[in-house]
């Protein structure tokens, strides 16, 4: 009777270990220097703008935290920064580098995506809800992807689209 009830206390333990293991060597995927480039609009509905970016990623077994710079015509830098904890496949954390101050981040990671939720500090794009997804791509690159509403229309639109190769 204790073997039995051994083996049901170690076979539900197994998957939290084994998420756990996945997530560690998924954000340790990610360690590095990025730069790339990419385009921005303000709101949904101003014009995109091209800019160029450098991102550090520093990761542990249960976090990943993002600092960059991106440039947009010669003239305009903007600090970005993403920090996100794990607990199992679930993530948390705070993004900042919109004008509307420190955003909220949660959501969870599908296949090669951390696919999130923001919840932005003040009204951006009439309310406070956007998506984001942090995407590797092959072994050395990622995507940072912005998706929010556009209130005039109800359409998703990409209000960021940064693509990064590691240096």
């Amino acid at each position: 009777m204790k073997s039995v009830v051994g083996l049901l206390i170690a076979a539900c333990l197994f998957p939290m270990t084994a998420a756990h293991a996945d997530e560690a060597s998924f954000l340790r995927s990610l360690q590095g220097k990025f730069a790339g480039k990419g385009t921005v609009r303000i709101r949904t509905n101003s014009p995109v703008m091209n800019i160029s970016c450098t991102f550090t990623s520093d990761t542990t077994d249960t976090s990943l935290s993002l600092d960059g710079t991106c440039r947009a015509m010669m003239i305009m830098t903007r600090e970005i920064r993403a920090d996100l904890t794990t607990s199992g496949t679930t993530y948390s954390g705070t993004y900042v580098g919109s004008k509307s101050g420190p955003a909220a981040l949660s959501g969870s990671r599908t296949g090669d995506a951390i696919n999130l939720d923001i919840r932005w500090a003040k009204i951006v794009n009439g309310d406070r809800d956007a998506q984001m997804i942090v995407e590797k791509i092959g072994a050395d690159a990622m995507r940072l992807t912005v998706t929010d509403v556009d209130p005039k229309t109800g359409k998703m639109v990409v209000t960021s689209r940064i693509d990064l190769s590691r240096t």
